[in-house]
């Protein structure tokens, strides 16, 4: 048998590669929409955006090149580190709790002895269908210090009225409270739909093994539900790091005088981002900001995912 050379093996696969090509073409026809979708309103974006933190730009005047001069003006602005803080703080005080109890509400849930588990996911689910502008204007009038119904129920405790929208001290945790309510329900039925896809024969024979429900929920649904866990603690980074409605909306909306409310208490990234590009007309330094915590977000989802990797369970 006649041994072909090492240029003979690379002409006999790209002929092999054209083939599978033109054998293929129809099914690249039929999906090159998306890509070239996702060319136009997805990638180009990205890359003028990157290209855009380069320059200082008022979205009139021509671009001036500045090299990474909006980059390091970040690293002594003040407001902007105010902005991470309040974001990382809204994420450990809202989102970490939210997940926590979405857990716990999925668990039981999903147990045998409750009835009616439709209405309940239904009822759950509910707040996440309604806007975040809807949501916030229905805060706003609970949240009010004269007439909210909030400060009206604390009453009968004998508790005086919180100014809850107009103080730096409760601000961030009437946010906080809004996102626990808006986004329990939906953490919840992705833990649902991942404690539904455990096989039930483990549970049975760990019972008949004598095992308390205690260890059955540290042996075998925790490290089960861990992907279904690792998913939603990246997909709440992300989301905490891009939250924007909510706060602006507390904190007194885009027309407000003050960005962020009473101390800057209520503003994030995503806030000080918008008000950066489309009131202050600094849209370099706002693509500087962007890129920054798009890198967060990568930084945060790698750390937590190798934490992960590097926890493994019994």
């Amino acid at each position: 048998m006649a041994t072909l050379s090492a240029e003979q093996i690379r002409a006999q696969d790209r002929r092999t590669a054209v083939r599978e090509v033109k054998r293929n073409a129809w099914a690249y026809v039929f999906i090159s929409p998306f890509y070239l979708l996702y060319a136009v309103f997805g990638m180009f974006p990205l890359l003028y955006g990157l290209w855009l933190s380069f320059h200082s730009w008022d979205g009139i005047s021509p671009m001036q090149w500045v090299g990474i001069e909006n980059y390091t003006r970040l690293l002594v602005d003040d407001i902007w580190w105010q902005t991470i803080y309040n974001t990382l703080w809204l994420f450990f005080v809202g989102t970490i709790p939210q997940l926590c109890l979405a857990f716990l509400l999925a668990f039981i849930i999903n147990s045998t002895y409750i009835k009616g588990k439709d209405l309940f996911r239904a009822a759950y689910f509910m707040p996440i269908v309604a806007s975040g502008v809807a949501v916030g204007l229905i805060f706003i009038s609970l949240f009010g210090e004269r007439y909210g119904m909030l400060n009206y129920a604390l009453g009968f405790f004998g508790v005086p009225k919180i100014d809850w929208l107009g103080s730096a001290t409760w601000l961030k945790p009437s946010i906080a409270l809004v996102t626990i309510w808006q986004w329990t329900g939906y953490t919840m039925i992705i833990f649902l739909a991942g404690l539904q896809s455990i096989n039930q024969e483990l549970y049975e024979a760990a019972r008949v093994d004598g095992a308390e429900t205690r260890d059955i929920f540290l042996r075998i649904t925790l490290p089960l539900m861990r992907p279904v866990i690792l998913f939603q603690v990246i997909l709440s980074i992300i989301g905490a790091m891009q939250t924007f409605d909510i706060p602006v909306m507390l904190a007194g909306g885009t027309q407000s005088s003050a960005p962020g409310g009473t101390g800057r208490a209520g503003l994030v990234a995503q806030v000080i981002l918008y008000w950066t590009a489309f009131k202050y007309t600094e849209f370099g330094y706002a693509s500087a900001m962007a890129f920054i915590l798009f890198m967060l977000i990568v930084a945060f989802s790698f750390m937590y995912n190798r934490w992960q990797g590097s926890n493994p369970t019994d």
